[in-house]
């Protein structure tokens, strides 16, 4: 059951009572003032952006668009290039390039007031389904990404574990959001309208009796297809691990492994964390995941930036959370719900094609 935004808005504004007096929280709670639109984008960077007067960065800039900022989005249009992509989001004030904006929806929704029981214990699947929760950990966080940043969230499209249940004393109600796999230990509570819950329904497989599936995904043309034969069933545009570090240079460290691969696991969310102090990654909540490299690549889901078509990952597949979804149902093995989780013992699951010609 939805609610409408005028009630989600409400809700929040009513705090989240004792929770958010840790003395570690050293900030005050950021109410939500989306624009009303049915289409919204958010500044997925970890700064400001800008919006300029025409799509291209040679025209006039409109104004700084600062971190998490919701903007209505208008259409995509094509401009001048700032790196690779055209690519370039229409607002009604101004242009915003398009890499830098994830595509959001303001969807708040009734809570659930209590939880089913499954093998995992109590909980179920949610997905975030506004543009972002605060949230607000139960205790001193471990996870490098909590205690760097400097308002702790959840985004969009983001797939979280919930196990428990409370309202607080200005009655609103929270969910107990956990990971329930790759967590070192964090647990947060946030506001539960902000999370629609997953279904049994939703993980049902896509062309079950399909025989010869397979996946191919270009290196060359950023570009992932699904194949029941010969037969093209399904074409996304993806990112693949990056051609360059952070400076600019060359690198191979972040390539997508070449070559025929089998998935080892299946997950319906998982934490990923890897690489150097200062030059790693660590992001809770990953849908629809599908790894099939021993070293961790793999096809997923992706909050966290909207280019698409260009090579930018740490050697994953990144891939929209729509993609994603889809990819991860139709292919094998079959994940359900309970415990969404499946580890590969041995041959069986859809070859993926890692190709670079």
């Amino acid at each position: 059951m939805m609610i409408t935004r005028r009630e989600f808005l409400k809700h929040s504004i009513s705090g989240l009572g004792a929770v958010m007096l840790q003395p570690w929280l050293k900030w005050n709670a950021l109410q939500a003032d989306w624009p009303d639109a049915e289409r919204l984008g958010r500044n997925c960077t970890a700064g400001w952006i800008e919006m300029k007067a025409r799509p291209t960065d040679n025209s006039p800039t409109v104004k700084k668009i600062y971190e998490d900022t919701i903007m209505v989005w208008l259409r995509e249009v094509i401009g001048s290039p700032r790196s690779i992509s055209r690519k370039w989001v229409e607002t009604p004030e101004g242009f915003v390039y398009a890499p830098f904006v994830q595509p959001v929806r303001n969807i708040p929704n009734q809570p659930v007031l209590s939880l089913p029981e499954t093998s995992l214990g109590r909980g179920m699947w949610a997905e975030v389904t506004v543009p972002y929760v605060d949230i607000y950990p139960e205790h001193t966080p471990c996870s490098a990404w909590l205690q760097e940043v400097q308002w702790p969230r959840l985004y969009y499209s983001q797939v979280l574990w919930i196990d428990d249940i409370k309202t607080n004393s200005q009655g609103q109600v929270l969910y107990r959001v956990n990971e329930r796999y790759g967590n070192c230990g964090d647990i947060y509570w946030a506001a539960a309208e902000g999370f629609r819950p997953i279904t049994e329904e939703e993980l049902e497989p896509i062309h079950p009796d399909a025989q010869d599936k397979r996946i191919v995904v270009d290196l060359n043309y950023q570009t992932l297809s699904c194949y029941e034969g010969r037969n093209e069933v399904y074409f996304c545009r993806i990112s693949s691990g990056s051609r360059f570090d952070y400076q600019g240079n060359p690198v191979d460290a972040y390539s997508t492994p070449v070559g025929e691969h089998l998935p080892w696991r299946k997950t319906l969310s998982i934490h990923m964390a890897g690489g150097s102090t200062g030059l790693g990654w660590d992001t809770p909540g990953i849908g629809w995941t599908i790894l099939f490299d021993p070293d961790g690549a793999a096809i997923h889901s992706t909050f966290w930036h909207n280019d698409f078509g260009v090579p930018r990952s740490h050697g994953c597949v990144n891939a929209t959370p729509e993609d994603a979804k889809w990819i991860f149902r139709w292919s094998l093995p079959h994940v359900p719900y309970d415990p969404g989780d499946v580890f590969m013992k041995g041959p069986g699951g859809t070859v993926i094609s890692v190709v670079a010609a």
